[in-house]
């Protein structure tokens, strides 16, 4: 008697996707594991969403990921479907709901391909190593997860359990990443002693008038909400509305503030070309309206990084956040109008700017996908061709679902966006405590504060979600 082999959704579209790629008879959408412009492929090839967070910013990646007809969802989990995206439940009407991911895995694990992850920060981490223990590719919004450690144990699942990730920092998959690696091929980007790296303003989601010093008082929990699985591993604080649907980012309980939010789309291209890796160094400068509840109003912080190879000279990222956080540049860098008068560069409210040793010229770029720019203006002469941006390819969205079939691979991988993410963690201890420490790249570990040490491993996890963390 002849057994046959029985091989998971996940292995069947992946390797179909491969095989039909040489076949040329089959319309080219199908060739390619793609959709056509109507969406016609099969849905044997379509990848399964299960879709974990389908309010504020899941109302876009949902979609976004769908776009192109390649992937559908199958699974809808959120904590509260009053206050979850009307838009998207409308777009994809019929959809399976959950409020426990952990019941949609158990009840629908077989029929889900990949996941996608867009909740707040704090439940990040288990919800994506479940994902991966089931064998799921797994999409997760930036930041990776809420403390050091729990990037650490990502990186490691994604050696050991092979699915296909990506960290949402969107302008990882550019044209503006590509023009940024152009100009350091061009030698542009080279020798860079210091980062500039600003958010104006540092709290949009809570501003001055908004401030508080203590956890906020109590309110009933809406009948519409599992504040149990909302709150997930962190400690089950009283409900307030200020935690939920939105400002939980300005909690350091539940969130990594504008560092963790925003720095993820500002310091990416830097730390990834730059090859910074983790800082020895991290001093908090300035904590403006400063307590252990909410992140400061404004904050300043450097991290020192060492010598990594020929061209890349020991470095320091200084990051600014707040009302006056956009920084000055030297007259040396200004541009010359028509009546050669000199005119500061507009720098944007978010950005970077890189600092050369020879200080012959600075690069800025903005936030997410922006393009680079070399002020002083005459500059950009000499690397015409690199500032070109290249176009065409696949956005970070797409790349993923394609990578999900069998076609290439994603740029910000957990390899990737977790080392990120950890830089950003270790920032935002330094918020927390308003102080600053080293860190050894080799252990991983703070070395002259131990109340900073011990925050790498983040907050103890609530009783029944203590077995997420022993081990990937």
């Amino acid at each position: 008697m002849k057994h046959t082999k029985k091989i998971s959704r996940r292995v069947f579209v992946s390797k179909s996707a491969s095989a039909i790629t040489g076949i040329t008879i089959l319309p080219s959408y199908l060739a390619l594991g793609k959709a056509d412009a109507l969406g016609n492929l099969p849905p044997s090839k379509r990848i399964n969403l299960g879709c974990i967070g389908i309010g504020g910013r899941g109302k876009k990646v949902i979609p976004q990921l769908c776009s192109n007809g390649a992937a559908k969802p199958v699974a809808f989990c959120d904590v509260d479907f009053k206050r979850a995206g009307k838009e998207v439940m409308d777009a994809f009407p019929g959809i399976r709901k959950f409020a426990d991911f952990r019941v949609m895995f158990d009840q629908m694990g077989d029929d889900i391909d990949a996941v996608s992850v867009v909740t707040p920060d704090h439940v990040h981490y288990v919800q994506t190593i479940e994902a991966m223990r089931r064998g799921k590719h797994v999409y997760v919004e930036k930041p990776l997860t809420h403390s050091f450690r729990e990037a650490a144990l990502l990186i490691q699942a994604e050696k050991r359990y092979g699915v296909v990730t990506q960290m949402g920092n969107q302008g990882h998959t550019s044209p503006g990443a590509l023009q940024f690696k152009q100009l350091q091929r061009a030698g542009a980007i080279d020798d860079i002693v210091k980062i500039e790296a600003y958010k104006d303003p540092s709290l949009w989601f809570m501003d001055a008038a908004q401030r508080i010093n203590e956890f906020p008082k109590a309110e009933p929990i809406p009948s519409s909400l599992s504040y149990d699985l909302w709150c997930g591993p962190a400690k089950m604080m009283p409900y307030s509305r200020r935690y939920h649907p939105f400002d939980w980012r300005a909690f350091y309980i539940y969130g990594n503030g504008m560092l963790g939010d925003w720095g993820a789309h500002i310091i990416d291209f830097a730390h990834n070309y730059l090859k910074l890796g983790l800082p020895i160094k991290v001093e908090a400068l300035r904590m403006d309206d400063y307590n252990k509840v909410i992140f400061p109003l404004s904050s300043q912080i450097r991290m020192q990084f060492p010598k990594r190879g020929a061209g890349l000279p020991a470095c320091e990222i200084f990051w600014r956040d707040g009302s006056d956080a956009v920084p000055a540049l030297d007259q040396k860098y200004y541009n010359s109008d028509a009546s050669g008068k000199l005119v500061p560069p507009r720098l944007g409210r978010s950005g970077s700017i890189l600092h050369r040793k020879d200080e012959q010229f600075v690069i800025h770029r903005g936030s997410h996908s922006s393009a680079s720019r070399l002020y002083p203006r005459a500059s950009m002469m000499d690397y015409k061709q690199a500032l070109k941006a290249p176009s065409g390819g696949l956005d970070h969205m797409q790349s993923f679902i394609q990578a999900c079939m069998g076609n290439g691979k994603t740029s910000s991988p957990f390899s990737v966006g977790g080392p990120l993410t950890q830089l950003l963690m270790l920032g935002v201890i330094a918020q927390y405590l308003n102080e600053g420490f080293n860190f050894d790249r080799d252990t991983e570990r703070i070395t002259n504060n131990p109340v900073a040490d011990a925050l790498l491993d983040g907050p103890k996890p609530r009783k029944g979600w203590e077995h997420y963390y022993t081990s990937v």
